[in-house]
């Protein structure tokens, strides 16, 4: 496989993850895979549902890197593992991403957009009473705000989610429809050396592509991107490097000859 590093892993310190950092390392061994960077999440203020875990979208920092070392140390031989967090951007939770974004010594931070003004995209609710367009764009304009006043991450994670749970999905979507927005967000993150993941979850959400779609992607690489990591966004094993050679085989056919792994914040170019 073109692409040997898995950059957005979950594990049980998501409350939404059903596999611990050890299955997912050995799953990651078995795969052959050089490196895998977990990235639990976090995102404060979410507004959690009847039924939810307590905080789960809380993370026990101390506790996830205790037991990433010990990973790291238990196969140390074997594979690469890297210390990396998810953080839930939106403008109410600045300083709070700030302080924590500095707090420990991470390899990577994905930002990423998983409330719009309060509301989950992924519940029915943000797009009752008016048109799917125009529900994503207004996530799209969060995430332009998001973008402007806040640096401190090295990617910004699966940029078109919104996609994967509106009420057709993709069917009815394009980058042109919202060209003007997305077009500033990509300016902004390559005038800030930031970079954009290719996430291939959406494969498994039912859209049949990457989040963001292959417009996007190609938009980036046309105004001059070239800081791109992949990630499958696994909640547990089954879904390590899925769909990784479909990503491979677009980012070559986009004009993309590496993509990245990152280390304490540096981006490490590997070929495809």
């Amino acid at each position: 496989m073109p692409i040997s590093a898995d950059t957005h892993v979950h594990s049980t310190y998501s409350g939404d993850a059903k596999s611990t950092i050890d299955e997912m390392v050995q799953k990651a061994i078995s795969l052959e895979m050089n490196h895998i960077c977990f990235t639990d999440h976090n995102d404060y203020d979410y507004p959690y549902r009847p039924g939810d875990k307590p905080d789960m979208f809380l993370l026990n920092v101390d506790a996830y890197l205790y037991d990433l070392i010990r990973a790291r140390e238990k196969y140390r031989d074997q594979i690469k593992i890297l210390f990396g967090i998810e953080l839930g951007l939106a403008p109410e939770i600045k300083r709070k991403n700030i302080i924590l974004a500095k707090s420990h010594e991470f390899d990577f931070i994905i930002g990423s957009s998983h409330l719009c003004h309060g509301k989950d995209p992924y519940y029915a609710d943000f797009y009752e009473g008016r048109e799917e367009k125009i529900a994503y764009r207004e996530y799209f304009e969060s995430i332009l705000e998001n973008v402007k006043g806040f640096q401190n991450f090295d990617v910004y994670g699966h940029l078109d989610y919104v996609v994967r749970y509106g009420p057709t999905k993709n069917t009815n979507y394009s980058y042109s429809d919202h060209a003007d927005v997305i077009d500033e967000i990509l300016r902004t993150l390559i005038e800030n050396e930031k970079g954009i993941e290719v996430n291939t979850g959406g494969f498994r959400c039912g859209i049949g592509s990457t989040n963001p779609c292959r417009d996007i992607v190609k938009r980036y690489k046309e105004l001059g991107g070239e800081i791109i990591t992949v990630g499958s966004d696994a909640h547990e094993t089954i879904y390590l490097q899925d769909h990784f050679n479909d990503a491979a085989d677009m980012l070559k056919e986009l004009g993309f000859k590496y993509y990245c792994v990152f280390e304490n914040r540096i981006p490490e170019f590997l070929k495809l």
